[in-house]
């Protein structure tokens, strides 16, 4: 396996993180060393789909096969010995994943993903009223307020793509309790100023909820800097396992459980029961113990080669692609240009699927479809876009290969 320890290449140059602009930052990985480590990377294929799953690095994988084999066992049940070393394992990797947002352990509950996050907070909050969403949302941050009884009003977009704020600001009145963004779109990369809304969203009274399933494998995230009330996001496109997710809050001991069962009890008779405190109140049953020890070693492998690191390279292959995209006539770009690993697209006269098709005859992997979002497709007036999404394995000849495969379905459909 490559040395992470210099997992960067020579070359150096300005490049674009978040809102400004940091000089000497490296704008390339050593993405030969780096994708020799995801087995899922075979050679030739051009994966740009990891917006929606990113691929695994084998240390994630050996650390679920030790997890799933030589090491398992229940966790907080058993009295012997290997039940005690995996509950201090799965504990260690709660505190590891809660460090890597800035937050402790007790302010960290493991989900199945974002979407049962989002979902523990809308049923669970003890104070329904108005909830403040964006064009921009992904349907998990739509349907679970709809279906727990939130009144919903819906903020506008920015020319450009983002969150208009300032319209936000107009909008936002004592009734609304809370407010919910997507820190970064999942469509079209545009980044939230976080801080702000928080701001925004407290001068009435409101929480603030942030989707940040695009945020956390791009973006350094620290909670306390930004300012909200709860931060979730998925396990699965931050290079780790499927089925696990993290809901973060400050004020997790303000929910009341929402699933009962197992482990998160404190004592049970059938006249009443009382509950254990916050997280383990918000995990019951047998919780994904294999999935929290894979997730913890994915952020120790993403913190290896540094945050900031990974959003400069993802910046320079945005930029590189959006350039090569806006010379060609037939395509119209989505989204503000300084996007977030994301780039959406459409060509005239030709259906994302039959983009994604012709594309992947070439070996190019990307997405097409309305990327539940289609409050938002509905706002670009088109039905579907197709989605090219970078991860920090990804280099510039996936670009060039996407850009070669574009040409063909040119030729097809010209």
């Amino acid at each position: 396996m490559t040395n992470l320890s210099s997992p960067f290449a020579s070359s150096e140059a300005e490049m674009a993180l978040g809102s400004g602009r940091t000089p000497g930052v490296s704008t390339s990985l050593d993405t030969n060393g780096i994708r020799d480590q995801f087995p899922g990377l075979t050679p030739g294929w051009h994966y740009l789909d990891s917006a929606a799953t990113a691929q695994k690095p084998q240390a994630v994988i050996d650390a679920c096969t030790l997890a799933m084999g030589r090491d398992y066992a229940t966790v907080h049940r058993g009295v012997y010995a290997r039940s005690a070393d995996m509950t201090l394992a799965y504990e260690a990797a709660r505190r590891r994943i809660a460090a890597f947002i800035g937050a402790t352990e007790d302010q960290v509950a493991f989900v199945r993903g974002a979407t049962e996050a989002i979902n523990l907070v809308a049923y669970a909050h003890p104070k329904k009223g108005r909830v403040l969403l964006s064009l921009i949302e992904h349907h998990s941050n739509i349907v679970p307020w709809q279906l727990a009884g939130w009144q919903i009003d819906v903020c506008p977009l920015t020319a450009d793509g983002r969150i208009d704020l300032d319209a936000a600001e107009r909008m936002l009145t004592p009734d609304h309790t809370m407010v919910a963004f997507a820190h970064v779109s999942n469509v079209l990369g545009s980044p939230l100023d976080v801080a702000r809304a928080a701001e925004l969203a407290h001068r009435v009274g409101a929480e603030l909820l942030v989707d940040g399933c695009q945020a956390v494998p791009r973006l350094p995230v620290d909670v306390a800097a930004l300012g909200c009330d709860y931060y979730v996001f998925s396990g699965h496109k931050l290079y780790g396992p499927t089925g696990i997710g993290v809901l973060w809050s400050d004020r997790l001991d303000t929910l009341p459980p929402w699933q009962g069962g197992g482990s998160m009890i404190d004592r049970v008779t059938f006249d009443r029961t009382t509950y254990a405190p916050a997280p383990t109140r918000f995990e019951a049953g047998t919780p994904a113990i294999i999935e929290a020890l894979g997730l913890a070693a994915a952020v120790d492998y993403v913190d290896a080669i540094g945050l900031d690191a990974i959003h400069a390279h993802e910046c320079a292959l945005v930029g590189s692609l959006r350039e090569q995209l806006a010379r060609r006539n037939s395509v119209t770009l989505f989204g503000p240009d300084t996007s977030a690993g994301i780039v959406s697209f459409a060509m005239a006269g030709v259906h994302p699927h039959d983009i994604g098709t012709i594309l992947d005859e070439s070996s190019v992997a990307i997405r097409a479809g309305h990327h539940c979002a289609q409050p938002l497709m509905e706002h670009l007036g088109v039905a579907a876009t197709a989605r090219a999404s970078f991860g920090l394995y990804s280099n510039d000849d996936d670009v060039a290969a996407l850009i070669d495969g574009l040409a063909r379905v040119e030729r097809i459909f010209g």
